[in-house]
């Protein structure tokens, strides 16, 4: 049966002292909330921005192949596929962050 990780456990103190554990936790928290930060307004602008406000700008081209307005492309499907792919960059981010704080999931087996 698996135990739940403790935080110690997902945050290594470092080898200097337990002094700086702390700073390194909220320094890794921080970073995290930095890039989800500027993911979700990424997100914001394709989705409000592109879809709704700039929308009568953006329809006065057409995308390649298909014949709908660009602005009402962004508004059904454009900002769900820039989503999806904020999730992918999310991933690759956190990867790195995880790495740099060692804390990733490769240095814990």
């Amino acid at each position: 049966m698996a135990t739940a990780a403790r935080v110690h456990d997902l945050y290594p103190v470092p080898m200097a002292g337990r002094s700086n554990h702390g700073q390194n936790q909220q320094a890794y928290f921080r970073a995290n909330l930095i890039r989800i930060f500027i993911l979700l307004l990424i997100w914001a602008f394709v989705s409000f921005g592109c879809g709704i406000f700039m929308a009568p700008w953006l329809n006065q081209w057409y995308l390649p192949g298909t014949g709908y307005p660009l602005g009402f492309w962004f508004a059904q499907q454009g900002s769900i596929y820039v989503f999806v792919i904020l999730i992918f960059i999310y991933v690759v981010l956190m990867k790195r962050l995880d790495r740099r704080y060692g804390v990733s999931e490769d240095d814990q087996a």
